[in-house]
């Protein structure tokens, strides 16, 4: 299978998810400081890993109310993305944001001893 096609599939699961985080998820848990950064469809359109980055609250906590929304999440999912088969949604915690802010303070404190 192309790998252009799972690019193309990834981005619009990736966009239609995000809407919902925005306007349709009503589970209290799920805070409106999350954010879909990536997602990674399996070469067998069987899997969609959606990687969220979630600022404030409780993590694990907004994780069970995505994990226990992933029905409808899927659902809503294959309406919008016609598919033979609607990926089966599993969520990860993406900390990129807070790797890269280690990065930097490590890269500061090395500048910092050189100066």
């Amino acid at each position: 299978m192309a790998s252009n096609r799972i690019k193309r599939i990834s981005e619009e699961v990736k966009k239609v998810i995000g809407k919902m985080l925005i306007n349709g998820i009503k589970d209290p848990r799920v805070t409106s400081m999350v954010s879909v950064t990536d997602v990674e469809v399996t070469n067998d359109l069987r899997y969609a890993f959606v990687y969220v980055s979630l600022l404030g609250g409780d993590e694990e906590e907004s994780l069970k109310g995505l994990n226990s929304a992933r029905g409808y999440i899927r659902r809503e999912v294959g309406k919008a993305v016609k598919l033979r088969y609607v990926p089966e949604i599993m969520f990860k915690i993406d900390d990129s944001i807070e790797k890269g802010m280690q990065m930097d303070e490590l890269i500061r404190s090395v500048r910092s001893k050189e100066d």
